[in-house]
């Protein structure tokens, strides 16, 4: 079965999580990504290692379905080496700050000159103008910038998410657009830029907070694992552990006051609307509370489960991994790599299409393990090769 992006090229000029896993996308639908970074290795190659040669759990997510090429793009044969890979490409990816972009010959004008139908994918931290466009700046400035590390918070303070959801976010969104553009430049014969960055992102998940506060000016103060908008929706601990329950609009909550035999609330205006009963979710998280801690996690999750009201277990990452059902829709691919004891988990493709599905094809790749195999195909012969090595350019 061919898929979807079979035929397309992308130099995947990524680092950390932003740029790798939007290329990352595009190859698990089938096109041919090239990952290029130091010869030594970039930093992010190298964080949580789970390998003997230092390789990360990250690096491996974010890496599939690439194949690798060390480069330094600021030497002389460096610059010719990126000067024949970009006629061979339909997209560069690039989390990189607009200056290095033109220092390294991947700026958008360069790039046409070279590919006039290119498209360029660019994620930056705070976009491409306005007074932060020359800063640096990783997922946690999309966290603080946008309100949410703050409402996340409690009386303590701001409190972050351990996962990079902006950094993911941002890369999700830059592999949509890049798709749009493939698309346009199917129809119109041009290539584009497309532009995501952090601090987008992390407004655009948080615009519901932003417009409210805009159009009421309420102020909200964080606090803690409680919902802001509806209740229950919280943490729960139960005799063994933990659930989370989640109750929106009024069927589901008159299902939930019936399990908790408080028909009563079904009459009180502080719980007739989720609004009310988000601005008293402190009462109803108590009143939940009072009813998980007499009950075990199993025992709570199915009587939860039994009144149709949305609820789950807080996991461990171990626990996780064991779920029977991310089990049986065998949602991690276990990939060997070498120096590494078993199989990685790596999760597969979050998204399904019926008829081209994409998927995990190979593992990422050691470091500069298909230099020799690129340039090659770029023209150049096992001496030219040998020479770049001995001039340290690959």
């Amino acid at each position: 079965m061919t898929a979807v992006l079979d035929g397309i090229r992308v130099l995947d000029f990524g680092r950390y999580v932003a740029g790798p896993f939007c290329a990352c996308m595009l190859g698990d639908m089938g096109a041919d990504v090239i990952r290029i970074e130091r010869r030594e290795g970039s930093e992010d190659r190298f964080i949580a290692s789970v390998c003997e040669s230092g390789e990360g759990s990250s690096f491996l997510q974010l890496n599939r379905n690439k194949r690798g090429l060390t480069l330094d793009p600021m030497t002389p044969g460096g610059r010719e080496v990126v000067a024949r890979l970009l006629p061979t490409a339909d997209v560069v990816v690039a989390n990189l700050p607009q200056a290095t972009l033109k220092a390294m010959g991947i700026d958008y004008e360069t790039l046409c000159r070279y590919k006039p139908d290119v498209i360029l994918t660019h994620i930056s931290a705070y976009g491409n103008d306005g007074p932060y466009a020359e800063r640096v700046g990783f997922d946690l400035s999309g966290q603080g910038m946008s309100g949410m590390a703050y409402l996340s918070g409690d009386e303590r303070g701001p409190v972050r998410s351990q996962i990079n959801y902006v950094d993911f976010s941002t890369a999700l969104f830059a592999a949509f657009g890049t798709l749009a553009a493939l698309m346009a430049r199917a129809q119109t014969g041009r290539g584009q830029i497309v532009e995501a960055s952090l601090l987008t992102s992390g407004l655009a998940l948080a615009n519901n907070f932003i417009a409210e506060e805009a159009v009421l000016g309420l102020d909200r103060k964080p606090h803690g694992n409680r919902g802001h908008h509806i209740a229950p929706n919280d943490l729960f601990a139960t005799r063994d552990g933990w659930i989370v329950v989640m109750v929106a609009g009024n069927p589901l909550f008159e299902r939930w006051a019936k399990l908790m035999g408080e028909t009563s609330w079904l009459e009180d205006p502080r719980y007739a609307t989720d609004s009310s009963r988000g601005n008293h979710s402190r009462e109803i998280s108590e009143r939940m509370a009072r009813w998980c801690a007499e009950r075990t996690t199993a025992q709570a999750l199915r009587e939860l489960d039994g009144a149709r009201v949305p609820a789950g277990s807080v996991y461990t990452p171990a626990q996780a991994l064991a779920d029977p059902h991310v089990q049986a829709r065998g949602l991690f691919k276990h990939v060997e790599y070498p120096g590494v004891a078993k199989p990685i988990p790596i999760a597969d493709t979050p998204v399904r299409l019926s008829d081209t599905p994409g998927g995990i094809r190979h593992r990422a790749p050691l470091l500069g393990e298909h230099t020799d195999e690129i340039l090659a195909s770029l023209g150049y012969t096992a001496a030219e090769i040998a020479a770049l090595r001995e001039q340290r350019v690959v």
